[in-house]
Parts: C-alpha cells; structure tokens; sequence
C-alpha cells in the first residue's frame, strides 16, 4: 500500500461528511457562525500574545536603560567594595536610588498613575548592600519571579500581588538583576498589560466577531425562514394535486434558490400527472364517442336486417354490422394498447392518406344525409403515432360530419406551409357557439383530439367558416 493511500485510509472522512449531510441548512450556517467566532477568538488570544510579548520587550528595553543611566550616576568615590563599604556609604547609595525611583527620564509613568490608571512604564528599583537595610521596593526580593532568556541575561518577569507596589491592583514588570561593586542593584520597569496597538485589536477582533456571529445567526435564521416557506408551497401544491387540483404549481424562483430544482422537478412532475388525467378523462370520453357511431350504425341496420325479406340486402346488412362490431372491437384494442404503450413508437405519418382513409370511412353515412365529404390534399408527412393521429382526425371528421345539415360539405385538408404541415376540416354546420349547447358537441371530442396534438408539439385551432366551423391542427417544421 502506497503512502498516499495509506494517508486517505487513516484521513476517513466518511463520518464527518454523513454528519454535515444530516444537518439542516440553518444548523449548518449557525455552525460556521460560531466556528467564525472561534476563529476569532483564537487570533485574538495569539494577537494578545504577541502584544504582551512586545510589552515586556519594550518594558525590557526600558528597564535596561534605567539600569544604564542608574549605574552612570552613582558616585565614584563612595566604597564600592563590600570590605569597605560603611553604613553611610550605603545609606548614601540609597538616597541616589530614590532619587531616581520614576525613572532618569520625565516622560516615564510616575508609580501613582501606574496604580490609578494601571498602564505600564512606571519604575522600580531595589539595592541591597552588604551592610545596613536594602532600599527600595522590597516585595521585589520576595516576589515570583520568572527568567525571561529571550529578553537578555539577568532579565526577569516578577509578578507582585495587591499591596506589594499597589493597594488594589496586580500588575507585572520585568527587571534587571545585577551587581555593581558590592552592591545588587534591581531596576525595572511595570508592563504595560493593554498597549495602544492591544486595544485597538482587542475592539477590533471582537467587534467583527460580534457581526460575523450576528450576520451568521441572521442568516441562518433568514435560511430557515426562506426554507420552510417554500416548502409549505410544495407542499401546497402537492396537497392541493392529491384532491384533484392540479391548478395551483410550487414557485420555482424568488422563494428560496436552493429549492428551485426540487419546486422545478415538482412542477414538472404536476404537469405530466395533469396531463396523463386529462388524457385519462379525454381517453374515456373517445372511447365512449368511439363506440357510440359504430353501435348506432349496428343497431340501426339490424333494425333493418329485421324488416327486409330481400336475402341480398339481409346479407349486405349482416355484412356490415359485422364489420361496426369489429370496428368497436379495433378501439377496444387501440385503447389498451394505448394503456399499455404499445402504441407509442413514433413513424413517419402522412396526413394526405389520412385525410383519404377519413373520407373512405364517413362517406357513406355522410351519403345517408346527403352531405358531400371530400379531400382537397397534397403529399405531406408528420413524425408521428398513427393510432392516435387517425383516431384524431376520424374524430374531427365525425363531429364535422354530425354537425353539418342536410345536404352540407365538409372538406378535409392537408398540406405543408412555410410554418410546417397543417390539416383541417371544415363544416357548414351552426359553428361553435350553437354546437356547445349540443347534448353531444363538438368539445367532447376536440378535448381527445387536443390532447393527442399536444402529444406531437402541434397546436388546434378553431375559426369561424361563416357558416360552420374550421378546426386545424398545426404541426411544427
């Protein structure tokens, strides 16, 4: 096993990501909020660090100087040797370091605005002699003190407790430690615990910590919110499709782009539900409208079969009663191979020869009342179901034919057009808005045959013939 595959076993990211796949998106934004502001705080703790850092070097460096300036004043021709050194001597010496107890230099922080304001810079001092009591600030002899090694030699951090350099406030300095002659002199500087440069990070990080974590939750929050309300029109939308409804569609956009592909794939799926119970219901409706001519016809030339003696009219009458049962057993067949699919493979379909079999198949019962059915076509071709294109043009010619008077014409045709192959078929019938109020009108069956356009990209439209009514179906190029 290579290193690298080595590396991607012991990194399994498996949990972790199967954990965030649980989580919501409002839990999830939450989290990066407060991630942000732990990110935050971490680089506020290593910002603080790196000041502190600066403060005891620059309070170092002071401290340094102090002792400089402090051993170049004390005066040269005290005994500086612990043999010789009197109690005067040393008393002295002592005086010398008060006397520079704020420091050598006037801008140094005098010890009282130390305690008062508690900022850093004020100096210490502690000298001890081998004779006589130690002068200065003695807590700094019994104070915790640590070895800063980076800071230079004899250079120490001494931390002093309420009481010891101030009557209600802790603070730090760092001192130097050394010996001039016989003396051990400590010099030092107070740090200063939140310089200019600390402050102004300290307001800075916590105050975009404060807006990350509000824009965070704020967001989340809006997420949520946005979230639920576009799921509640899905669920609308699916609620109002189970009772039937099909009129009501999810919003796809301005509610919550995260759900737009679902509302997208919901709506879509509504459409084709809609779509196949309008062609369930328009189906049922051609099925009825199907065998209502074929047994009508049957009946009627049974009827006849009844009252004629003549042996060759009986046999033509039986002949063609037969042939009406087979018709209604063929749409029987078509309508569960329609069920089923089987009907559905697309063929190149010419319209002309439809129009022709159209023709072929109503003349005589358009003969019967005296109507003259006829053709006016040219060659022209569609992609198309042959079952459903010929079910939809023998349904615009029936009703055509049903609706026309007494010695009318309805006229079929077929041809291509700059905007691609049409068919239409015209009557001289009352026109739509009298046929509407027919027990059985022409929207019974333009309902099937608008359907199995739209299964084909095509288009119907109806016109007025003046008299009767034009319906034609467009196909696209």
């Amino acid at each position: 096993m290579t290193r690298w595959a080595q590396f991607r076993r012991r990194l399994d990211l498996s949990a972790p990501v199967a954990w965030l796949g649980r989580r919501t998106t409002t839990e999830l934004a939450s989290a990066l909020a407060i991630l942000a502001a732990v990110a935050l705080s971490g680089s506020l703790m290593i910002t603080g660090r790196a000041a502190q850092l600066d403060q005891r070097q620059q309070a170092a460096l002071a401290a340094l100087a102090d002792f400089a300036a402090i051993a170049v004043k004390l005066p040269p021709d005290v005994a500086m040797d612990a043999a010789s050194m009197t109690e005067a001597d040393a008393a002295y010496l002592s005086a010398v370091l008060t006397a520079f107890q704020d420091g050598p230099s006037r801008e140094a922080t005098t010890l009282e605005e130390t305690c008062r304001t508690g900022r850093g810079g004020a100096g210490v001092r502690l000298i001890r002699a081998p004779v006589g009591k130690p002068a200065g600030l003695a807590a700094l002899e019994t104070a915790r003190t640590t070895r800063l090694t980076g800071l230079g030699p004899n250079v120490y951090l001494v931390r002093l407790a309420p009481g010891e350099l101030c009557l209600n406030r802790a603070v730090e300095a760092v001192i130097v430690r050394r010996s001039v002659g016989a003396l051990e002199v400590t010099v030092g500087r107070v740090v200063d615990p939140a310089g200019s440069a600390w402050r102004l990070a300290v307001l800075a990080v916590f105050g975009v910590g404060v807006l990350i974590l509000a824009a965070g939750l704020t967001a989340a929050t809006f997420a949520r919110r946005r979230l639920t309300t576009a799921l509640a029109k899905v669920s609308k939308a699916l609620d109002r499709a189970a009772v039937g409804d099909f009129s009501y569609r999810a919003p796809e956009v301005s509610v919550a782009p995260e759900l737009t592909e679902l509302s997208g794939q919901v709506n879509r799926t509504l459409d084709r539900l809609d779509e196949l119970l309008t062609w369930l219901r328009d189906s049922a409706d051609q099925l009825a409208h199907d065998f209502r001519t074929p047994l009508a016809r049957a009946t009627a030339r049974l009827d006849q079969l009844a009252a004629s003696d003549d042996a060759r009219t009986r046999a033509r009458l039986i002949r063609e009663a037969r042939q009406d049962l087979a018709d209604i057993s063929r749409a029987m067949t078509e309508a569960m191979a329609l069920r089923d699919g089987e009907a559905w493979s697309f063929e190149s379909v010419r319209l002309d020869t439809l129009a022709q079999a159209a023709v072929e198949l109503y003349e005589p019962i358009a003969e019967q009342r005296g109507v003259r059915l006829s053709a006016e076509v040219e060659p022209v071709a569609v992609l198309g179901v042959r079952s459903l294109l010929q079910r939809a043009v023998a349904n615009l010619v029936d009703n055509a034919v049903k609706f026309s008077p007494d010695g009318g014409a309805v006229i079929i045709r077929a041809r291509p057009t700059d905007d691609g192959p049409i068919l239409s078929v015209s009557d001289q019938g009352p026109g739509m808005g009298k046929a509407a109020s027919a027990p059985d009108s022409h929207g019974m069956g333009l309902a099937f045959v608008r359907a199995s356009l739209r299964r084909h990209g095509a288009r119907m439209t109806i016109d007025d013939a003046a008299p009767g009514t034009i319906v034609t179906a467009h196909f696209a190029r």
